[in-house]
This record gives C-alpha cells, structure tokens and sequence, in this order.
C-alpha cells in the first residue's frame, strides 16, 4: 500500500490527471473571455495577453536557470498566470508596465517560493497588487470598448492611440455611494455588464464569456462547485442586505456579481488548487470569506474593487483552515 502512496505538494491531482492537462483545461476555459476581449478591446488586448504571457513564461524560465532547476514550462501554470494577470489589468496599460507586472508576480509570488506547488499566494494577484500600488492612475484608467467607440481604432499622426476613457460599474457606483443617490443609473448598465460592452479590465467586462468557459471546467471536472458557489452566495448576500436598506445608494447584488472580477475570481482565481484549502468545507469557509471581504472594500471601503486584496488575504490565512478542517489520513481516522 505504501507504494502507491507519493508525497508532493498542491496540486494534488489523480491519474489520469496531471498538472499539465489541468492548466491546458483552464487555458481553454479562458479562451471564449479571450476571444470577448480581442473583439471588444482589438489589438490592445492581443498585444496585452501576449506581453503577460510571454513575460511570465520567460521569467520562470530565467528563474530557474538561476536556481539551476530543471524547466517547468511545459506544466503551463506560466501561460495560466500570464492569462489571468492580463485579465485583471486594464487594455490601455503600457506593455512596459505588463512586463514589470508579470515579472514581479512570477519571481516573487510565485519562484520565490519554490515554484508551483510551493507559493502560498496567488501569483497573478500579487503581481496585481504590485501594480495598483506602483501604477495607481495607469491601473484605474478604463478604456472605452471599440464596438461603441471608433475612436479607439483611430491612430494619430504621432502613432499614439487615440481612445476616450470611461469609469467602471463599480467607480460610478462609489459615487453613488458618496452622494447617497445613483445607483439606479449603475444598474442600467447590467445588460452591458452581462455582454462585455463596458469599460472595465481585460478579462472581466463579459460575464457570459467567463461563464461559457466555466461550463467547461466543470463539465470537465477541473473545478468544482464548492468555492465558486461560496463566494458568489456570500457576494449575493451580502449586496442584498446593503440594497435592501438603501436601494437608492446601493447596486443591486446581481451587477455587483457581473461587474468587476467577481465571476472571474469566483471560477478561475479563487480555485487555483495551490492556495486553496484543501477539504471541503475549507473551501466553504475560504470562499465565503473572499465573497464577504471583496463586498466589505466594495460598499465601506474607498476602494471600488476589492477582489485581489480578499483573494490574498485569504491565502494568507489558508494554512490556518487547513489545520483546523484536517483531512483524513489514508486508512481512515484512528482509532482510539
């Protein structure tokens, strides 16, 4: 029996899994939000995707040649990071900037640590985070999607893009917040939300792209329901209760789930295998807090979004669930 038995760590996968079909899976549930982005954003988000995910990847590879490691390309967590931390930034951000970003969240949040498996925050997040706090005004400047704005596809004579801005769902709804009145106006914007033909980061404007790619993983098993319907259920609950009070400052509960990174931390951030406890109800506590903090810097905050400050902090205190949800060991408990 003992031989059956290996010792490794997160993620911890069953034949005939393997770390390398479980990121493939994630990647082809990302593609229909691609694909939502490249049409609403064109060549931006093209241009962006690639800068992450070639910068993730190549920093992992120096990292390891440094530490004289064997290369991990080939597992895709690189590619699966890249993807997720374009995702999270905004189309017009400068490709210098992307590759500071994707640099910084590869090298120190993840090969730091050890590599995949090993780092007890999530990658993308902290490369985020880094970014908010270096870049504030370029990680707040939101482009208008170029299906409703021409001026977006318009190159002047200096080769500089030419493109309007416009605030999020949630940036008008903090306003809204702060003069007490508004919200209706945000919840309008529901409908665009739900498509994608708003301003918002890469791969968070359409949330019936992200919900197409989740379909997949869970049709494919690659996920399951308990964090994801965690984090949305305390989400719901909690913007219920803010609404009910004061529906005149205060979103309804379902455009805070469309809008932002809500959908795509619930399914493609908050499930990442390696800083998420590992039983079941674990998961029930870890997701439920990352739903209740992201909606707590949302509506009491000054922070419009909260979404990468709960996912780390809740890494942060994944060991501590672990150790009071254990799992049972091989063979059950013992006896005694």
């Amino acid at each position: 029996m003992l031989k059956n038995i290996t010792v490794s760590s997160a993620p911890h996968v069953s034949k005939p899994l393997s770390t390398r079909g479980v990121m493939l899976d994630v990647i082809i549930g990302l593609a229909p939000a691609m694909l939502a982005a490249s049409y609403y954003f064109r060549i931006h988000a093209i241009v962006l995707i690639a800068t992450c995910v070639v910068s993730c990847a190549g920093t992992e590879w120096l990292c390891n040649l440094i530490r004289k490691k064997s290369n991990s390309l080939d597992d895709l967590s690189a590619v699966v990071t890249g993807i997720i931390l374009a995702f999270s930034l905004p189309p017009a951000l400068p490709v210098w900037a992307a590759i500071i970003g994707s640099v910084f969240c590869i090298a120190i949040g993840k090969m730091v640590f050890g590599g995949l498996g090993a780092n007890i925050f999530n990658p993308a997040m902290v490369g985020r985070t880094f970014l908010t706090a270096s870049f504030g005004m370029l990680m707040t400047t939101w482009m208008v999607p170029a299906t409703i704005d021409a001026e977006v596809r318009t190159i002047a004579a200096d080769n500089t893009v030419d493109a309007r801005t416009q605030a999020t769902p949630l940036a008008y709804s903090k306003q809204a917040l702060k003069a007490r009145t508004g919200a209706e106006a945000v919840n309008e914007q529901l409908g665009a939300a739900f498509t994608g033909e708003i301003g918002g980061c890469l791969g968070e404007t359409s949330a019936l792209a992200l919900i197409a790619g989740v379909v997949y993983l869970l049709i494919r098993r690659t996920i399951n329901f308990h964090i994801p319907l965690a984090v949305l259920l305390s989400a719901f609950a909690f913007g219920s209760v803010t609404y009910l009070i004061d529906s005149e400052s205060s979103i309804s509960p379902l455009t805070h789930l469309c809008s932002g990174g809500l959908l795509m931390c619930a399914f493609f951030i908050a499930t990442d295998p390696v800083t998420a406890p590992l039983t079941r109800r674990g998961m029930w506590v870890f997701g439920i807090g990352v739903g209740a903090i992201t909606m707590l810097i949302r509506i009491v905050g000054e922070y419009p979004e909260g979404v990468m400050y709960s996912v780390l902090l809740m890494n942060a205190v994944t060991p501590l669930i672990d150790r009071f949800y254990k799992r049972i060991p091989a063979g059950g408990k013992a006896s005694g």
